[in-house]
């Protein structure tokens, strides 16, 4: 268990730093909205307030999945926690893993007790141990839904990682059917196709967070961690792997109309929270930005979140759109390829 400890404290670490972000950038700068230079409304007019699994939020954007099982995760979690709780927006934890396996106490609900919180457990984990640690980790924390986390590409890179991903589908399908809570499904940083996102949607999967390539570089980060020379080798092509968000969202839209995606995967501001509303978005959510204010307080944990909420109601008066249904169908510019994947 210790290894866990250490692993989640040291993925802390290097997800400040700027190294391990990726280095590709998310794309967001190369898509414009087209600006509208007569808005014809008050900025009080903005009105962003929205629905998430059928319950009122403040804003369309969440605060995404980061630590647990760490020292400092449970001061972490209970400055995000407490700041969603004040700011009414959702939360997701991170693995509850290490929490259920050392039989910790999860005081989410202490410091969030109305907020909307999402369990989180990787998908090899419900593989190996089935729908009854779901419902351990939904339970523990009176979760609203379950996130389950694809991280194929982490694990190999990760030392004494999963290599099995036999029936994890059927595990998630099954997962999906016996919970009482929604089962919500992301990847960590590669994204998730149009391919994969259907056939998620067969096995009964409504909602599905994107995670596209763009923000913190997973691969980079256990690569870091793993001292093998031989695996560094045969890693270091796929430090890049992956899809952009901006490219998979109206791509996934498309294909299923009827799902609910959450944007994510290199947002790091509310215009990059707007991009990804009008490229098909239900809800965002956001990690590594909170992730520096988490260490500090939860008061800066609110400030952060009053800022993009801001940002958010900047975007969308300037392109003239007073409810999120309008800034859904505002116009966009697409920017010329600038090159940077060469």
């Amino acid at each position: 268990m210790t290894d866990i400890r250490t692993r989640k404290a040291d993925h802390i670490e290097l997800a400040l730093q700027p190294k391990h972000q990726a280095r590709c950038g998310a794309g967001f700068d190369r898509i414009r909205f087209e600006p509208n230079p007569l808005p014809q409304m008050s900025l009080q007019d903005v009105e962003f307030d929205s629905y998430f699994l059928d319950m009122p939020i403040a804003a369309p954007f969440m605060i995404g999945a980061m630590t647990g099982g760490c020292d400092n995760g449970e001061i972490i979690n209970q400055h995000l926690a407490e700041a969603a709780q004040a700011c009414n927006i959702p939360m997701s934890l991170g693995s509850q893993r290490a929490a259920l396996e050392r039989g910790l106490p999860q005081n989410v609900r202490r410091w969030a007790p109305s907020a909307i919180v999402l369990g989180n457990l990787g998908a090899t984990q419900l593989q190996q141990h089935g729908v009854d640690l779901a419902q351990r980790a939904v339970e523990s924390v009176e979760a609203n839904a379950l996130v389950i986390h694809l991280n194929p590409l982490q694990e190999l890179i990760q030392p004494n990682g999963d290599r099995n991903w036999k029936h994890v589908l059927e595990a998630i399908q099954h997962c999906a059917e016996k919970l009482n809570v929604p089962v919500i499904v992301k990847e960590v940083g590669a994204g998730i196709g149009p391919n994969s996102v259907k056939t998620l949607m067969d096995a009964g999967i409504n909602w599905i967070e994107i995670a596209g390539r763009g923000g913190t570089n997973w691969a980079s980060i256990e690569l870091a961690r793993n001292g093998s020379e031989r695996e560094q080798e045969i890693a270091s092509p796929f430090l890049d792997w992956g899809m952009d968000t901006i490219e998979i969202l109206p791509t996934v839209h498309t294909a299923c109309p009827t799902l609910n995606f959450i944007g994510s995967g290199g947002i790091r501001n509310g215009l990059d929270i707007a991009i990804c509303i009008r490229l098909g978005a239900k809800m965002t959510a956001l990690a590594q930005p909170f992730l520096a204010p988490a260490l500090i307080s939860t008061e800066a944990v609110i400030e952060r979140i009053s800022i993009f909420k801001e940002q958010l109601r900047w975007a969308m008066f300037l392109t003239g759109s007073q409810k999120l249904s309008d800034l859904r169908k505002a116009s966009l510019q697409k920017e010329v390829n600038k090159g940077e994947h060469g």
